[in-house]
């Protein structure tokens, strides 16, 4: 029962989050005359546009957004690593039951180049000093979400960040293509 309550917390965060995100908030009237900095940007959710199962997948996935790394973990209450974070979403999505470790799953996926990317696809890197070793789930727009044990928790990176962008290695999909 506690599980399914966090779990219903946590969807419901995301659902909130989203909504400010998509609707967000209006004025006509400026608050102060003084200029202002801007804002630092973020990565934007709000033009993902996704549904079938690759919305599943996207759901799923940032529903686990702060959630702890955890080496070699494999589910949010214990932490997640990277392969267990991409593991558990597509189990939970759409009953795949995928490879344990990021190798594998990139070899057990389809290849499609970085150009054909998709909402709910995998983004490979070489983090180790080895071919596929870290994996995330590209959301759209070029941003991407993994579990890294750096700050130790899920988050939202953008493929062009400079560390990710010199590792990337590739691309690979689970979903059918129309």
């Amino acid at each position: 029962m506690f599980k399914r309550t966090i779990k219903i917390a946590r969807s419901l965060t995301v659902l909130l989050v989203l909504g400010s995100i998509l609707w967000g908030c209006s004025s006509t009237k400026p608050s102060s005359s003084k200029p202002h900095k801007p804002i630092p940007s973020k990565p934007s959710l709000s033009k993902i546009q996704v549904n079938g199962d690759a919305r599943e997948v996207i759901m799923v996935a940032l529903g686990l957004l702060d959630t702890g790394y955890q080496f070699g973990g494999n589910n949010p209450e214990a932490g997640l690593d990277c392969s267990g974070l991409v593991k558990y979403v597509y189990k939970n999505a759409l009953q795949l039951d995928l490879p344990r470790t990021a190798a594998e799953m990139a070899q057990a996926t389809r290849t499609i180049d970085r150009a054909d990317l998709r909402p709910g696809d995998l983004v490979f890197f070489n983090t180790l000093g080895r071919p596929f070793s870290h994996v995330g789930i590209y959301l759209g727009d070029g941003n991407f979400i993994h579990a890294p044990s750096s700050k130790g928790k899920v988050r939202i990176e953008s493929m062009s960040n400079s560390y990710f962008a010199s590792r990337f290695e590739g691309a690979r999909s689970l979903l059918l293509r129309n």
